[in-house]
């Protein structure tokens, strides 16, 4: 390890029981891939070197239980710096240290620090006190892990609220976007609805239009008729024929039907019929009775010599 990387120079050398010194070595970075593979080092000083920041990877060392930063060049710790939760003593003295990670909230067993001689926050400068002896540094501790908890716990808080007002804003931008849909729906119904009552009247007034054109040709036929009908000879009126005629025509008909019957009976091979013979007996008996009458004889023998 060497002064500038951190190669050339064994840890194992440098390892006295479980505490690992690498103060004074004058330190760019921090050899965090060796301190991994020595998980008994559990008490780590980097004091009195060059280190302006740790790797992300520092916070994966948790074996550590103190750790002593003192004299470097640090202006702040990595964000996920509570993951070191074994760690009990940190000393963080004259770096360049304004403010801590809210993460720092979560070193609940920290029972010892030191932030003198740090540009801090004036609020946290105040909580974490001077420090100058055993019991301040543990008052330190105690005092900036409650300070953290609250920032914590106001943020939070912040972030719940933010989280609860980006819901509220997301439940008014559906309920936007669902009177908005509504509304569109509704006027698309309504120009469905208008359109439908203009086609409607388009309709009405086009057969209405057709009625009328067809009362007019019928009215113009009408009239175009009117002067032939007029130029005719007016016909006498037709008398309906009376009841005395109708019964007239039947009685003319039956004694038709007789005269053929009679005509049948006498000159056709039907007079030896039994029909016949009735016929032409009874026809007989009728002569033979009307002989009497002088006229009725007198038009039978006009019709004999017929």
């Amino acid at each position: 390890m060497s002064r500038g990387g951190g190669k050339g120079l064994s840890l194992k050398d440098k390892l006295d029981g479980n505490e690992l010194d690498l103060s004074l070595c004058d330190l760019n970075e921090v050899p965090v891939r060796e301190l991994a593979a020595l998980p008994k080092a559990t008490v780590l000083d980097l004091s009195c070197n060059n280190l302006i920041s740790l790797p992300s990877d520092f916070c994966s060392l948790m074996h550590l239980v103190k750790l002593d930063l003192s004299k470097n060049r640090l202006q702040q710790l990595p964000l996920d710096f509570g993951r070191l939760v074994n760690l009990q003593h940190l000393d963080l003295l004259n770096n360049r240290l304004v403010t801590l990670p809210v993460s720092f909230a979560q070193l609940k067993n920290l029972k010892w620090l030191d932030l003198k001689d740090n540009p801090l926050d004036p609020v946290l400068a105040k909580v974490a006190g001077d420090c100058l002896d055993e019991k301040q540094c543990k008052q330190a501790a105690v005092k900036v892990l409650q300070h953290m908890k609250a920032i914590q716990s106001e943020q939070d808080r912040q972030r719940q609220r933010k989280l609860q007002a980006e819901r509220e804003m997301e439940k008014k931008r559906e309920a936007e976007q669902r009177a908005k849909e509504a509304q569109e729906r509704e006027l698309r119904k309504r120009e469905k609805a208008e359109e439908k009552e203009r086609r409607r009247r388009e309709y009405d007034a086009q057969k209405a239009a057709k009625q009328e054109m067809e009362k007019k040709t019928k009215k113009e036929t009408v009239q175009t008729r009117k002067p032939a009908s007029s130029s005719r000879p007016p016909q006498p009126p037709r008398h309906k024929p009376s009841w005395s005629r109708s019964v007239l025509r039947v009685l003319l008909f039956i004694l038709f039907c007789i005269l053929c019957t009679l005509a049948a009976c006498k000159l056709t091979e039907l007079q030896r019929q039994p029909l016949c013979v009735s016929v032409n007996t009874l026809y007989e008996d009728v002569v033979a009775a009307l002989q009497n009458h002088k006229t009725l004889q007198n038009m039978l023998q006009h019709n004999s010599q017929q």
